[in-house]
């Protein structure tokens, strides 16, 4: 069962679990959604999406109308999404730009920091703050400015900070899951008008308990 933070006739905000696809199809969000609200022929529209193994917060449309106002506010960036991840290591600035163009291999399944503007090369931008250091590991809250495939993670890896438990950006083994956590979206609701924001904290589980006192 999924968790509903939110929900109205407009809109739900959950929480995804890691390994969960978001997309509509058998086993992502939308299908679980549906299960939470106890409806299996509602209209649950993915307007964002994340990673497989990242959780935290998503907001889904219950209507062809609020999806399409949605996407807009991704697609004009008047929709805030802020990220924690724990990476390995710190960056020399305490915060910061990471600007990359990115290549995405579909082959693979994987995105690649190249030097050159070329076909199928995106630009990717996102602001960082590290929040706290504790055991080699860096508790980054990341606010992102473009929506790049795995952009978080390619990012900080090709840096030299990996995420903990990736295991597609990362040769280290962490025992535990990908430390990549959607904590904070805002956004105006379509229906309403109102500037809306909602927060979750990560799970109290390794690496994020390293930082308990300093999560935000």
């Amino acid at each position: 069962m999924i968790e509903l933070l939110y929900r109205d006739n407009c809109i739900a905000v959950c929480v995804k679990p890691q390994g969960v696809l978001s997309t509509d199809e058998p086993g992502g969000v939308p299908e679980l959604v549906r299960q939470a609200l106890c409806d299996s022929g509602a209209c649950v529209r993915t307007v964002h999406r994340l990673d497989r193994v990242a959780g935290g917060l998503m907001v889904l449309a219950r209507t062809p109308e609020c999806a399409s106002e949605l996407s807009r506010q991704v697609r004009e960036r008047e929709f805030d999404k802020t990220y924690l991840a724990v990476v390995h290591g710190e960056s020399a600035e305490e915060s910061g730009t990471f600007t990359d163009l990115l290549l995405r291999s579909k082959e693979e399944r994987k995105t690649y920091v190249v030097k050159k503007p070329a076909k199928d090369v995106q630009k990717a931008v996102l602001d960082y703050e590290t929040l706290a250091s504790a055991e080699g590991l860096s508790l980054v809250r990341i606010k992102l400015l473009t929506g790049r495939t795995h952009q978080i993670r390619c990012q900080f890896s090709s840096r030299g900070m990996p995420l903990a438990g990736d295991r597609k950006y990362s040769t280290l083994d962490d025992g535990c899951a990908t430390a990549l956590w959607s904590h904070q979206l805002e956004f105006t609701h379509p229906a309403t008008g109102e500037r809306v924001r909602f927060i979750k904290t990560p799970p109290d589980e390794y690496p994020w308990n390293l930082f308990e006192q300093k999560n935000p």
